[in-house]
């Protein structure tokens, strides 16, 4: 295996342009940590903002706030971190054998041959073990969805060899932290929390189609299956389908979770989903399948869009 500081520097297709990774880390961690994705913020978000959506929903649907409930916000950020970083480097394993064809992907560590497998799997234990330590302070009823959580984890980097539809298992997986928050926060599982799982799930069929545009004539030629070669020129329409979805199941949730609250307070509430749906619309107005560089922006633009409706839950707490 070429050693990492024998490996000569390569542009990574999606990462962004001087990110902390290319400057600041060692030359030794940087394969690794490009493993894990730290050079593209923008995974780690969409797998974090679900879970502080689910939060601000649990402490208005109960009422109550609690230095705990910081805890519970920090150790999703570093969860989502680690968790995020642990999956894509598993991801990178099961497709060593075809990110090496795909031009946006041949630059990875496992195909350029900066990391060997046993290496990039020893990497993975340790950044979920540091996530079960953060998921052991939580309640048990929590702990236990965050273990149930390795199971769509470990299936979606296989569902785009046997579906047209891999985003939903993506969106099983990177919206979990739905379920996990609202749980560490009020003890059980409750109807808001599914929800808002659902809104996630359709969030996530939303922007990684738009993603997955990227790679449509790659994946065409490997046989590899997404929703972008699925819906083809019907991408737009489908696009406002997510969208719908996405803001009514997002409306929904923060209905059944503030049922208990003023009507003041579920008013401004609502505001969270009416105003991401309006970029989202944007996203969908905008999309154009020819345009490699404008698909990325609009992926890494849905950041923003998972933080739109924050300062609405945040302002309803208080209200």
């Amino acid at each position: 295996m070429t050693d990492a500081n024998r490996t000569p520097e390569v542009e990574i297709a999606d990462a962004v342009t001087g990110n902390w990774v290319d400057r600041y880390a060692p030359a030794r961690a940087r394969p690794f940590l490009r493993l894990s994705r730290a050079d593209r913020p923008v995974g780690t978000w969409l797998l974090l903002l679900p879970c502080w959506w689910s939060l601000a929903l649990a402490m208005l649907h109960t009422g109550r706030a609690s230095l705990f409930d910081l805890w519970i916000a920090i150790g999703c950020a570093i969860g989502a971190f680690l968790m995020r970083g642990a999956g894509c480097t598993w991801n990178d394993i099961t497709d060593r054998d075809i990110d090496g064809s795909v031009s946006r992907t041949a630059n990875r560590p496992i195909p350029l041959g900066q990391i060997g497998v046993r290496k990039a799997l020893v990497w993975m234990a340790l950044q979920s073990f540091l996530a079960l330590l953060i998921l052991l302070t939580f309640n048990s009823n929590a702990v236990l969805l965050g273990i149930l959580a390795l199971l769509p984890v470990a299936i979606y980097p296989f569902a785009k060899r046997f579906t047209w539809w891999p985003q939903v298992f993506l969106g099983l997986a990177f919206n979990w932290g739905a379920l996990l928050a609202w749980t560490a926060h009020t003890g059980s599982l409750g109807w808001p929390a599914v929800a808002l799982y659902l809104a996630g799930i359709a969030w996530t069929l939303f922007y990684d189609t738009i993603y997955a545009h990227q790679d449509v004539e790659d994946d065409a030629l490997i046989g590899v299956k997404s929703t972008a070669r699925l819906f083809g020129d019907a991408t737009p329409l489908w696009l406002r389908y997510f969208m719908v979805a996405t803001v009514c199941l997002l409306g929904l949730a923060v209905i059944l979770a503030g049922m208990n609250a003023n009507v003041l307070a579920l008013v401004v509430a609502l505001g969270g989903p009416w105003a991401m749906g309006w970029h989202l619309a944007w996203q969908q107005r905008g999309f154009d399948a020819d345009d490699s560089s404008k698909l990325l922006r609009l992926f890494r633009s849905n950041r923003d869009a998972g933080l739109i409706p924050l300062p609405f839950f945040a302002v309803a707490l208080f209200v």
